[in-house]
């Protein structure tokens, strides 16, 4: 907690006008220790001895629980000193649950502090104050009045210097009110200093010197005294003190201040006024802060961890009856509230993060508890109906269902309504709707008084059987009300500190389920026949119960399995059945959970247990019927597969196979589809469950097919249900591709064959992955491409054709040549198949044909591979290279081209070669300032290629070269380079360099190429100096200085040269600089 360092002012204003200082003179210029004069024998809390405790102790202790210090002073005139003193000293807490509770996140100091960074439990501040304590660090420690003060030493550690901490407690009515401690750090609970001095105060009462409040003692000093006082105070703290000292002194002097308007002087060791709210001291600053920390944290750093424990902390503090717990939570509250990100979310129309919305759902849960407080007072639920009005009625508050807030009912209460009400018009229902309509909800009913108040409430005379009976057929108590809203009270009634209460319900709500249960299925195996015909359950509730809000499930399981520390206590409940020990109705509890709702609650290896799960219809998570938002039971199921394989596999399978339906990802079943028993029923069938674990779920079910496929191998038939089940089931590509992973390892382990009916098992998943990732992105497809690759590879060279033939329906043109068709053409294929010359052949001759076609319909992409692929088919080749020559002109860049264009000549085909550069040449397009595009490489091998060929071709290239290059770097570059060599003799292997004549400049082609090399460096000249700097003269300067080489490539180049030099003086005369630069270089 963020101990401040000073003291806040006090509240009560104490005096005593007819006080007579003559009476009491001298009697309290010591004082006494706190078990000292006037203490009970019983009164030390040593637990050493047993003599009764006084009638001024126990009438002291009750008073200091209930009574304000104040009201005793106005009830009594006087009040005599002994009786002050033992009312002083019970006032300070007695035991040290409290002070846990406000030092570390868990009352038992299992968690970790609130910065979550440290995991060595010794840290936490309650442990670290009883380490403190014990090993003698507190010292100076003084009781004035309701304020206890002392120092408490750190000791120094390799890391740290030893650290001297000043340490006060203000306390009232056996409550902590308030704390202050110098060593300056901030969380929300108390530090270890506070611990020490606390636990001190409990343990070693004894050894605390009490004085009674300060105000007493100055009331019977003389005036002398009372200047001696304040002087000797003045001057032992006179750097702090003597501003305020002087400021006080100047006020009271004065007639019309404020201060002596006001009778009487503020006394911050007096004690609480009859006004000050009686409650444990919490530092409302730091929680805020803490929470809008951890959510901005967005998750990240264990923050949802944090916050979790938060939410924990409010229940431990509702469960101690402590009204901090309301106090906290709203504050909380408040801080998700002003989260920002709730209005980025609603304004973008994105859904909140899973972990997120949990958080908001356990904040939803906790207001009910709140609310649901069987005991709380009107006024203060009016005051929380209020509170949770104004947060619901902002803009940005969380819808209850995502983005389907407006689809269910009113669920706090029953549901006689259905769904058939006017949706449109019901406003959208928030995280905070059902804590406002629990406001609603009250406990006077006498029949749910009567359950949670007996543990023999029941009417074995009551024979009843109607729908809305009170009790079953064995005279237990019922408990009619919608699940959820049933079980929060079961919720409310165990936070706040009731768990007999809370068990009773329980079993009467578990009684009401299973008896509800026992009807349904009644039902379900009178009319089988035509409820499998329709697809239909009777099931009626509009939500899932497990991954809901308010945790019914959840709660009910966990009253009851801590019902046995209940029942140490004595509790004879009429769950307990005659003749059946407590491991039995355990069991049967779990079962009931566990068959109502299809919960991974339990655990059992019984045959006949599993069997009727199997047939137990809709109350079943294993029956043929299930509701489309029923949690499945992967891990269960898994579980009774390896416990039910060596002795019943069809059953095993059975069990297996119908567990791996995920209803809430599929369609319902057509009505006459009754080949394959996966029945599904949605109510809402456009929204999903509130699971929040979707993903996970879907790992089970991966495993849970996983365990199956292992089991499994060689048995063929076996294999081929399993892949069925896998198949129809399974929608995540990824979790597919692992399974077809996990099969190709089994297939091929190393100590065995491989198994070749698990490999085709193998490869059908990874063909499923393939068509289900075609048209979707994903990062890992090159990775599942080559893997299936490898898969067929394993499988034989018939899977190797099959998958080229249908290339079309797996990979993409890119995956399919790239990676499918050139890793069958492989030396390493052929080799690990073994094949002979016309299974290479064969194989050769679809990956051609898989070529051609990826490049028809995939040129740009595909056409390079192809052509490879084809190389050693002539007329595949002449075919590939006609598909590029189609869609050079239209779909092709000039990038592409030229890269086949180097491919050919790289394979000995200069003219082809040739013709492709010419191609690329027109798509492009350098400008004037490009002479750095990573093109320049392709014009220049283009240039030199035309060259070598002869004056013809190089003569049609470079009117191309002129039209597509405005540069005049690169141009002047390819000007030099076909001055050097004489065309069409570099191409001719037994000819001399220079046996052949220099192509002239004057006449074409090179003449052309002269002239745009010289327009160009104008037009860039002209161009340079429109937005010229004076750190790039010396640069400019450079670039006409390669300008004149050109220019003087001419025959008339100087004139050119001059002519051109003279114009930019007469243009550019304003640049006066550069242009003197121009005179002293060119003249």
């Amino acid at each position: 907690m963020a101990e401040r360092v000073q003291q806040p002012p006090a509240k009560r204003l104490c005096c005593r006008p007819g006080y007579n200082p003559a009476c009491r003179q001298g009697q309290r210029a010591g004082g006494v220790p706190c078990g000292g004069a006037g203490s009970a024998p019983g009164g030390s809390g040593n637990g050493k001895t047993h003599n009764p405790e006084s009638l001024l102790d126990i009438a002291a202790r009750r008073v200091a629980e209930k009574w304000p210090f104040q009201r005793v002073e106005e009830r009594f005139e006087r009040i005599p000193e002994p009786v002050q003193r033992r009312i002083v000293y019970w006032s300070f807490p007695r035991s040290e649950k409290e002070i846990c509770m406000y030092s570390s996140f868990n009352a038992g100091g299992e968690e970790s502090g609130s910065s979550g960074d440290n995991n060595d439990e010794t840290q936490l501040p309650f442990l670290r104050g009883v380490t403190l304590l014990e090993g003698g660090w507190v010292d100076n420690v003084l009781q004035v009045g309701f304020h206890l003060s002392g120092t408490v030493t750190d000791p120094a550690t390799p890391s740290s210097p030893e650290l001297v901490c000043s340490v006060s407690v203000s306390f009232d009515r056996c409550k902590i009110t308030a704390v202050t401690c110098t060593c300056g750090n901030k969380d929300i609970f108390y530090c270890a200093h506070v611990v020490a001095l606390s636990l001190y105060r409990v343990r070693k009462p004894e050894q605390v010197k009490l004085h009674l409040p300060i105000s007493e003692t100055l009331f019977q000093m003389s005036r002398d005294q009372l200047q001696k006082f304040v002087q000797y105070l003045i001057s032992v703290h006179h750097t702090e003190v003597l501003p305020t000292a002087q400021k006080l002194a100047d006020e009271i002097l004065s007639q019309n201040s404020e201060i002596n308007q006001v009778h009487g002087a503020p006394d911050p060791t007096a004690g609480a006024s009859v006004d000050d709210e009686n409650c444990w001291h919490l530092d409302e600053e730091q929680v805020q802060e803490q929470v809008k920390l951890f959510l901005s944290q967005g998750g990240y750093h264990g923050s949802g961890k944090q916050l979790n424990l938060l939410f924990s902390k409010v229940r431990e503090m509702l469960k101690m009856r402590d009204s901090n717990g309301a106090r906290m939570l709203t504050l909380i509250t408040e801080q998700f509230m002003a989260d920002p990100r709730l209005a980025l979310w609603r304004q973008q129309g994105t859904t909140m993060t899973d972990k997120y919305r949990q958080l908001w759902d356990e904040l939803g849960a906790l207001w009910m508890c709140i609310v649901l407080n069987p005991h709380c007072k009107p006024e203060q639920k009016s005051s929380w109906l209020r509170q949770l009005r104004r947060w619901n009625s902002v803009d940005v508050c969380p819808w209850e269902d995502g983005n389907h807030g407006n689809e269910l009912p009113n669920l706090t209460h029953s549901l006689p309504q259905g769904a058939h009400g006017n949706q449109e018009m019901r406003p959208h229902r928030t995280v905070f709707t059902r804590a406002i309509e629990a406001c609603d909800l009250h406990w006077q009913d006498r029949h749910l008084q009567h359950i949670i108040t007996s543990d023999l409430y029941a009417n074995y005379c009551y024979h009843d059987n109607q729908e809305g009976s009170l009790f079953d057929s064995r005279g237990w108590p019922l408990w009619h009300e919608h699940v959820p809203t049933a079980c929060a009270r079961v919720d409310a009634l165990r936070s706040h500190g009731y768990p007999r209460e809370a068990l009773r319900l329980a079993i009467a709500v578990v009684n009401t389920l299973r008896r509800q249960q026992q009807r349904q299925l009644e039902h379900f195996r009178r009319h089988k026949k035509e409820l499998l015909h329709k697809s239909h359950t009777s099931i009626t509730n509009m939500e899932g119960w497990v991954g809901h809000p308010l945790d019914p499930i959840g709660t009910l399981f966990s009253t009851l399995t801590e019902s046995g520390r209940v029942g140490e206590e004595g509790s004879n409940t009429c769950l307990d059945l005659s003749g059946t020990d407590e491991k039995t109705h355990f069991t049967l509890l779990l079962f009931i959970i566990l068959s109502f709702c299809g919960a991974n609650r339990g655990r059992t290896r019984n045959p006949f247990l599993s069997f009727f799960l199997f047939t137990a219809g809709p109350y079943s998570g294993l029956g043929e019927i299930v509701h489309r938002e029923s949690v499945p039971m992967h891990t269960f199921a898994r579980y009774l597969f390896t416990s039910l394989l060596p002795h019943d596999a069809e059953l095993a399978y059975k069990i297996a196979l119908r567990a791996m339906r995920l209803p809430v990802l599929e369609s319902t079943a057509s009505s006459g589809d009754l080949s394959r028993p996966h029945h599904i029923v949605s109510v809402v069938p456009n929204r999903y469950p509130r699971w929040f674990t979707l993903s996970h779920i879907e790992s089970q079910q991966c495993e849970l097919a996983s365990t199956m496929l292992t089991a499994a191998k060689g048995d063929s038939r076996r294999l081929e249900t399993v892949l069925e089940s896998i198949q129809k089931n399974i929608h995540s590509s990824s979790h597919i591709f692992k399974l077809a992973q996990d099969a190709f390892k089994i297939a091929t382990l190393m100590d065995s064959l491989p198994d070749i009916t698990l490999l085709k098992v193998s490869l059908e998943l990874g063909l499923q992955v393939m068509r289900i990732t075609l048209s979707t992105l994903n990062w890992r497809r090159r990775e599942m491409v080559r893997w299936l690759v490898t898969c067929a590879t394993e499988v034989g060279v018939y899977a190797l054709d099959s998958i080229m033939q249908s290339w079309f329906t797996l990979f993409t043109p890119t995956e399919a040549t790239s990676i499918v068709a050139t890793t069958v053409m492989s030396n390493s294929t052929i080799v690990r198949l073994h094949l002979d010359c016309h299974q290479q052949e064969k194989l050769a001759s679809s990956a051609r044909t898989l070529a051609l076609q990826c490049a028809m319909k995939d040129p740009q992409n595909c056409a390079l591979s192809a052509l490879t692929l084809c190389e050693k088919d002539q007329i595949a080749f002449e075919t590939a290279y006609q598909i590029v020559l189609d869609a050079a002109t239209t779909g092709m860049s000039y990038t592409q081209l030229f890269t086949i264009a180097r491919y050919m000549e790289h394979r000995g085909y200069p003219m082809r070669a040739y013709k492709l550069a010419t191609l690329a040449m027109a798509h492009l397009n350098l400008s004037y300032n490009q002479d750095t595009h990573p093109a320049i490489n392709d014009v220049l091998w283009a240039c030199a290629l035309s060259h070598s060929l002869g004056k013809n071709e190089l003569a049609a290239v470079i009117p191309l070269v002129v039209k597509s290059v405005k540069c005049a770097t690169v141009l002047s570059d390819i000007l030099r380079r076909c001055t050097l060599t004489t065309p069409g003799l570099v191409s001719v292997l037994h000819s001399r360099r220079n046996s052949g004549k220099l192509m002239s400049l004057d006449k074409a082609p090179l003449r052309q190429l002269l002239d745009a090399t010289i327009g160009a460096y104008i037009n860039t000249t002209h161009s340079r100096l429109t937005h010229i700097s004076p750190r790039h003269y010396s640069e400019f300067i450079e670039f006409l200085g390669k300008a004149r080489e050109t220019f003087m490539m001419a025959h008339d180049g100087h004139i050119q040269f001059t002519q051109f030099i003279d114009n930019l003086k007469q243009i550019y005369k304003g640049k006066k600089k550069l242009m003197m630069l121009v005179r002293e270089r060119f003249g």
